[in-house]
C-alpha cells in the first residue's frame, strides 16, 4: 500500500501546486483589487463564476486528451495519442474564437443577466470581456495540459503553471494601481495582467510539445496531421458528454450566485470571499483527481483494470487525509483569512462563519472529484454527464432557491444547499465507481 501512495503523491504533489498557483494567484489577486471595495469584490467574483462556466462548456477536450492519452500511454500506443491530441487542439483553437467573439460582443449583457446592481454592470463590464479573451487561450492550455498530465508529466505541467502565474500577480498590482511608472488602470489593468498570463502559457506550452517532447514522442511528424472521422466522432462525443457535464455544474453555479446577488451587493461579495478560501479545498480534490485519473487509465491501458480500481481507492483515501487536514485550517483561522480580503466587517464577518460551517463538509466535494476522476480514467462518461445533470438541475438549484428565497435563509441557506447538493453528487460517484464491474473494463478505442 505504501508504494502505491507513494506513487499516487509522486503525481499527485505537482498537481497539488499547479492547482495551488492558481487558486492562490486568483486568491491574491482578490485581496489585491479588494482594496478597491466591495463592488469590485462582487465583479470579480461575479466574472470567476461567468468563466467557470465558459470553461466548463469546453473543458470536455481537455478532460478527454486527459484519459485518453493516459490509456495510449499505458498501452504504449502514443502514436494514437498523439494523434487525438492534434484533433482536440484543433477543436480547442475553434472554440477559442468562439469565445472571444462572445466576450466582444455580449459581456455586458451576460454581466446585466446575473442580476447584480447596474452600478456592478457599468463598472464591470469591460473587466468580462478581457476575461473571455483570456479564456480563449485558457481552453487551449488546458488540453496541452491535459495530454502532459496523460503521460505522467504532472512536474512539467507544475512548473509550467509556475512560470505563467507569477507575472499575473505581479502585473496585476502593478496595472491596478500604476506602480513604476505604469498607468494606473484599476479593474482594467486586472484584465489586462490575465490575458499576458495566459497567453505566455499558451507559448511555452505549444514549445513543449512541439519541441521538448518531440524527440520521445514524435509530436511533430506527419501520421500526427492526419484526421481520422473516426477518432474525431469518438473526441467530439467524449469531450461533448464531459463538457456538458461540467456545464451543468457551472451553469447551476451561476444561477446560485445570481440567487445570492439578489440578497445584496455585501452578500455577494461575502459569498465570493467564501468561494475563494473554499477553493484552497477544491485544489486537493481536483489534484488527486487528476491523478486518480492517470493511474487508472494508464492500469486500463496494461490491460490491469483491477490494479487502477486499487489506485483509485488508495487516491482517495490520501486525497481525504489532505481535505480534513485542510478544513481543519480553514475552521481554525476562518475569521483572519477572511479580514485579509476585505476590511468591510459585515462581508468578512460572513464570509468567516460561511467557511466555518462549511469546512468539514468540503469532503464530500473531494470524493466527488476523487471518484469522478477514476470513473473518467475507464471512459464512464455517460453517467458522470447524467448524474451531473439530475444532482444540478433536480437538487442544487431547488434547494437554492428554496433555502434562499422561501424560508429565507440567506447566505447560510445558499450554502448549505450547496452543500448539500455536494454530499448528495459525491456520495452517488463513489457508489458507481465501486458497483464498476471492473473485469469488464476495456481501452476505450474509436466506434467503426
Amino acid at each position: 500500500m505504501l508504494r502505491n501512495w507513494k506513487e499516487i503523491l509522486v503525481l499527485a504533489i505537482p498537481s497539488l501546486v499547479s492547482f495551488a498557483s492558481q487558486t492562490v494567484t486568483g486568491t491574491i489577486n482578490l485581496i489585491v483589487l479588494g482594496q478597491l471595495g466591495a463592488l469590485i469584490i462582487a465583479i470579480v467574483g461575479v466574472s470567476n463564476i461567468i468563466m467557470y462556466n465558459a470553461f466548463a462548456l469546453f473543458s470536455g477536450i481537455g478532460h478527454t486528451v486527459n484519459y485518453l492519452v493516459a490509456q495510449n500511454h499505458g498501452a504504449g500506443d502514443m502514436r494514437k495519442g498523439i494523434q487525438r491530441t492534434y484533433i482536440s487542439l484543433y477543436m480547442c483553437v475553434v472554440f477559442a474564437v468562439l469565445i472571444a467573439v462572445v466576450g466582444w460582443f455580449g459581456a455586458g449583457d451576460i454581466l446585466r443577466w446575473t442580476g447584480g446592481s447596474k452600478e456592478l454592470v457599468d463598472t464591470g463590464s469591460f473587466y468580462l470581456e478581457l476575461r473571455f479573451y483570456a479564456m480563449a487561450f485558457g481552453i487551449i492550455n488546458f488540453a496541452f495540459h491535459g495530454f502532459l498530465r496523460g503521460i505522467g508529466a504532472t512536474k512539467m505541467s507544475m512548473i509550467v503553471s509556475l512560470i505563467t502565474n507569477v507575472p499575473i500577480i505581479l502585473l496585476t498590482y502593478t496595472l491596478t494601481f500604476g506602480e513604476w511608472g505604469f498607468p494606473e488602470l484599476g479593474l482594467t489593468g486586472a484584465g489586462i495582467a490575465v490575458i499576458f498570463g495566459e497567453g505566455l502559457q499558451t507559448l511555452i506550452c505549444a514549445f513543449i510539445f512541439f519541441f521538448v517532447l518531440h524527440k520521445k514522442y514524435q509530436t511533430r511528424s506527419r501520421i500526427a496531421f492526419s484526421l481520422k472521422w473516426l477518432e474525431m466522432k469518438l473526441i467530439s462525443i467524449e469531450s461533448g458528454k464531459l463538457g456538458v457535464q461540467e456545464f451543468s455544474l457551472s451553469l447551476s453555479m451561476y444561477i446560485f450566485t445570481a440567487f445570492v446577488a439578489r440578497l445584496s451587493d455585501k452578500a455577494l461579495a461575502a459569498n465570493e470571499v467564501g468561494l475563494s478560501i473554499m477553493s484552497f479545498g477544491f485544489m486537493p480534490a481536483f489534484a488527486f483527481g487528476s491523478t486518480a485519473t492517470i493511474l487508472v487509465g494508464q492500469f486500463v491501458g496494461k490491460g490491469t483494470p483491477l490494479l487502477g480500481r486499487r489506485a483509485g481507492t488508495d487516491t482517495a483515501i490520501l486525497g481525504s487525509i489532505f481535505l480534513i487536514l485542510l478544513g481543519t485550517v480553514e475552521l481554525i483561522f476562518a475569521s483572519e483569512i477572511t479580514h485579509l480580503y476585505t476590511n468591510d466587517k459585515e462581508v468578512y464577518e460572513l464570509a468567516a462563519y460561511l467557511i466555518k460551517v462549511s469546512a468539514y463538509l468540503q469532503l464530500f466535494d473531494g470524493l466527488l472529484n476523487f471518484f469522478a476522476g477514476g470513473l473518467r480514467g475507464i471512459g464512464d462518461t455517460t453517467f458522470l454527464l447524467r448524474v451531473s445533470f439530475l444532482c444540478s438541475w433536480f437538487v442544487f438549484v431547488p434547494l437554492a432557491y428554496l433555502f434562499i428565497f422561501v424560508f429565507d435563509w440567506g447566505s447560510m441557506g445558499a450554502w448549505l444547499a450547496l452543500y448539500t447538493f455536494l454530499t448528495i453528487f459525491g456520495t452517488a460517484v463513489m457508489v458507481r465507481f465501486y458497483r464498476t464491474d471492473w473485469t469488464a473494463v476495456r481501452l476505450k478505442e474509436a466506434a467503426h
